[in-house]
């Protein structure tokens, strides 16, 4: 990637219904704030919640995008989400295939 690129991330999300996490990826790629999202699971979440234990089934969505569309993701996840504090991370990609990478930052808007 050139330096003038913006720069690539995935962003990660989690629900425990998988409905939410399909309008979340749908929003996303039809407001050209994502290029590419995958859902995965079921997956099984250990953690703590208002001082318990908790245990519960879940899906994760892996969003591909732009720093520069960031804000506006978040944003779109916290409307969507039914969660009262939803997980919302990135990780910087950091290299992978030129052309894929020019595909995904060619992909959002993020003006």
């Amino acid at each position: 990637m050139s330096t003038d690129s913006p720069e690539p991330i995935n962003v990660v999300t989690t629900s425990d219904r998988l409905e939410t996490l399909e309008q979340i990826a749908k929003d996303a790629v039809s407001q050209k704030l994502a290029a590419c999202c995958q859902i995965v699971g079921p997956v099984t979440s250990h953690y703590v919640w208002e001082g318990k234990p908790e245990t519960s089934t879940e899906w994760q969505c892996q969003i591909k995008t732009t720093m520069s569309a960031y804000e506006k993701l978040e944003g779109l996840i916290k409307e969507l989400h039914h969660y009262d504090e939803p997980e919302i991370i990135f990780f910087r990609i950091d290299g992978g295939s030129d052309s894929y990478l020019q595909w995904l930052c060619n992909s959002i808007d993020g003006s």
